[in-house]
């Protein structure tokens, strides 16, 4: 006979049932990472390193050189190195296949476009930036949103509930 205890079948773990045990995530439980994820987190750990490299070349315009406003140069430096951070988690989230990643990796495509219309809008050299921004964050929504993509990310759309156990 099954002793039920106090909580019935859930006398082990927590109240409602759940394990609290993570669920592996190696390749043999969710397959190989498509190239197209790979390919969107290249791009979203390219974001991210031009937002670093960008941060600290204004850091040090700013502290080293003669900027109108050195606390302003040195805020926005310290700002772009502080951004870079969303678009190289979502990197690294999305080479280990978690579905958390694609959250902020849509973000940031999202916030890159407006910022490379400014660049295309300059009558300077920030044009070729804004072309290739623009190119970059364009390929890497369509590769983000890809049913390929978001099948190896476990992310099910309204209506794909799966299957659940009862």
């Amino acid at each position: 006979m099954v002793n039920l205890g106090t909580r019935g079948a859930y006398d082990q773990g927590y109240p409602s049932g759940v394990s609290s045990e993570q669920t592996p995530t190696t390749e043999e439980t969710t397959g190989p990472r498509p190239r197209r994820l790979t390919y969107a987190a290249l791009l979203a750990a390219l974001e991210g390193l031009a937002l670093v490299v960008g941060g600290v070349w204004i850091l040090v315009l700013g502290l080293t050189g003669h900027p109108d406003d050195r606390q302003q140069a040195v805020t926005g430096g310290i700002t772009l190195v502080v951004l870079a951070l969303l678009p190289l988690f979502a990197a690294r989230g999305l080479l280990a296949l978690r579905s958390w990643s694609r959250g902020p990796a849509v973000i940031t495509q999202l916030m890159a476009l407006p910022v490379a219309y400014n660049l295309l809008q300059a009558d300077s050299m920030a044009i070729p930036g804004g072309i290739a921004l623009a190119v970059v964050a364009v390929a890497s929504l369509v590769l983000l949103v890809n049913p390929e993509t978001t099948r190896a990310l476990g992310i099910r759309g309204p209506g794909n509930s799966g299957d659940l156990q009862k």
